[in-house]
């Protein structure tokens, strides 16, 4: 049976399938908008003279035999891709896989003139990098629009260099807002049936009155080729990363040292208000900003400086994208009650610091509670070894599964594991339940906390 794959459409290497979606197109003409974008929509093609290694675990398949040959790279390839222009001065926009490690980078515009490009910046939590080409004159580029506007059933254009073939051009309409599908902290895509390809990635997302809307990055298919399923990242999520890499080659993001998940718990703040929503604190960097606020496992965040927190990814996306150095108000639930507490924003980290196991005899990632040793490659969790006695011995287990989740929660960390066993106890639970991936098949298991 074909499994169902997340692909970056950069490295995508089947055949074209059309899609199957028939529209009704009679009196409708998207050429006179196409005519006036174009120009600003930029064909990428990019030299490596090393192999990448298996770094590219974003590429993700249940299958190894799957993942493996999308991750065949000898170097020395040239792939394809696309951007578009954001000014007249040459900076560019397009997806970070498109041009990671490479040694050369050429830009083609719309009227075949071709240019090197420079790296200015990239942002792996988003895919997104900024490049930059001298022309010596002033160029064609396009505007950004309001990706929040877009309503499920909008008509978007998407423009790209599918399969190195130029400025090409589908139309489609947005299928759904808000998609999660794993590939990191900051999922919140829109998914559109416009036909993306191979070659596509990094290039613009339209809406009717010619604003980017979105950056195309990935397909979901179980062949490779297009099947009426893309996604875009949101250009309201990408501004911020947009105007951190102009300014200073780098992204800077806030932190305050919580590891959270997303409340289900109904708070009642008075006969006629619930609140719904919020943050519950599974686990606090030592003296980080947080822990020094005064916030404590178990507090649930309910806003910042006054606005509701809906769930944990729209609190970290509004905490990194917060000035370093700025003071905001946390309202937080704890013990029945409301309190409010000054926090200083710090900056992110380049490496968040992971628990130290309790002994020295004992290598770090040691889940005692679970008897595991678990080992961390990128965002991906690996067991590393299985305790004999242990319950998930004996509910099968072994070295080399890969953690998904726990609890229902996303885990890319050893640190995320200690964090939600810590939130376990606090809640006094017996049992937990972790999702593995064991030779290609997807398992759930309720595991016991032992100690």
């Amino acid at each position: 049976m074909l499994r169902k794959i997340f692909l970056l459409i950069c490295f995508c290497l089947f055949p074209f399938a059309a899609n199957s979606q028939n529209k009704d197109m009679v009196g409708v003409s998207f050429a006179p908008l196409v005519e006036k974008l174009l120009p600003g929509v930029v064909n990428i093609s990019t030299v490596r003279t090393e192999p990448l290694s298996g770094e590219r675990a974003d590429i993700t398949s249940a299958n190894d035999y799957i993942r493996n040959y999308f991750l065949q790279d000898d170097g020395g390839m040239t792939s394809l891709g696309s951007g578009f222009l954001i000014d007249p001065k040459g900076y560019i926009i397009t997806n970070n896989h498109v041009i990671d490690k490479a040694d050369e980078i050429v830009v083609t515009l719309f009227d075949d003139s071709r240019y090197n490009a420079v790296v200015i910046g990239k942002d792996k939590m988003t895919d997104l990098a900024l490049i930059k080409i001298d022309a010596n004159k002033s160029l064609p580029f396009v505007e950004f629009g309001d990706s929040d506007a877009l309503k499920v059933g909008d008509w978007i254009l998407a423009i790209g260099n599918p399969f190195g073939l130029g400025g090409s051009v589908t139309a489609g309409i947005v299928s759904a807002k808000s998609r999660d599908i794993d590939a990191g902290s900051y999922d919140n895509f829109i998914q559109t049936d416009a036909s993306i390809n191979q070659g596509s990635s990094g290039g613009p997302m339209f809406n009717m009155q010619g604003k980017v809307v979105g950056i195309n990055t990935a397909i979901f298919s179980s062949t490779g080729a297009s099947m009426g399923i893309g996604f875009a990242t949101p250009i309201n999520l990408s501004k911020f990363v947009i105007e951190e890499l102009i300014a200073k080659g780098k992204v800077e993001r806030g932190w305050i040292g919580v590891k959270g998940s997303t409340s289900t718990q109904n708070i009642s703040l008075s006969e006629n208000e619930i609140f719904t929503g919020g943050v519950i604190v599974n686990s606090l960097s030592e003296n980080s900003p947080a822990a020094q606020a005064g916030i404590e496992a178990g507090d649930i965040i309910m806003s910042i400086d006054g606005n509701n927190i809906a769930d944990v990814k729209s609190f970290s996306r509004r905490i990194a994208e917060t000035k370093i150095g700025t003071t905001v108000i946390l309202r937080i639930w704890r013990n029945n009650k409301i309190k409010d507490l000054e926090v200083q924003i710090a900056l992110m980290p380049d490496t968040p610091s992971v628990p130290k196991s309790h002994s020295p005899e004992i290598p770090n990632g040691y889940i005692e509670t679970l008897g595991l040793i678990v080992g961390q490659d990128n965002n991906k969790v690996t067991v590393n070894e299985v305790l004999a006695d242990s319950d998930a011995a004996a509910k099968g287990v072994k070295a080399g599964d890969v953690i998904r989740k726990f609890d229902g929660q996303e885990v890319s960390s050893v640190e995320d594991i200690y964090s939600y066993i810590s939130y376990a106890k606090a809640q006094n639970k017996i049992d937990v339940t972790v999702e593995i991936m064991s030779d290609g098949i997807i398992q759930t298991l309720k595991l016991n906390l032992g100690a």
